[in-house]
């Protein structure tokens, strides 16, 4: 059953900012690196060594995650903390988690 409720100019916008996300969501790199942050903050030396991601790709793509408003990060001495703060990236990744990142997920 469709739901009448949203109008076209509404649903269009939805879908809008639905494929931005997915666009933003749609790189190896950047899935592995939400991955570790579905269960929260981690450091940047942690995310290297949890995905094998080596600089400056890790850099540059928890820049695009930043810019793009996926993450955010807060200092703590040398150390920068990455942490998922877009709900709509953390609903996405939650089901991502499930069905890919964890040990005994479906290959």
């Amino acid at each position: 059953m469709l739901d009448m409720s949203l109008d076209f100019e509404q649903l269009q916008n939805n879908a809008g900012r639905a494929s931005q996300l997915l666009k933003s969501l749609s790189h190896p790199d950047r899935l592995m690196l939400l991955c570790q942050l579905v269960d929260g903050e981690a450091c940047v030396s942690e995310l290297e060594q949890a995905t094998g991601i080596t600089q400056p790709s890790l850099s540059q793509q928890l820049g695009i995650l930043r810019d793009k408003g996926l993450v955010a990060t807060r200092r703590e001495g040398r150390q920068i903390y990455y942490r998922i703060d877009s709900d709509d990236a953390l609903a996405v990744m939650q089901v991502l988690y499930e069905r890919f990142c964890q040990p005994n997920a479906h290959g």
